[in-house]
């Protein structure tokens, strides 16, 4: 499953290898994580992980295989 998630603020380059498997891009002050999962038990510790970090979850998209 490919999925963007984009949080509000940008994630530092320490703060971003807790999430070595995601592609980070920041712009305007909101930074995009786009990676591969395995399942929704994966999405769900990225996502609590970020919460428990002070990080605003925007959106979670997920992206269309080709």
């Amino acid at each position: 499953m490919r999925l963007l998630i984009r949080v509000d603020g940008e994630i530092s380059d320490e703060l971003g290898e807790a999430f070595p498997h995601l592609v980070r891009r920041t712009q305007r002050a909101q930074t995009t994580m786009v990676g591969d999962l395995t399942d929704q038990e994966e999405l769900q510790g990225i996502l609590n992980l970020l919460h428990s970090l002070g990080v605003t979850v925007i959106d979670v998209v997920t992206i269309p295989e080709e």
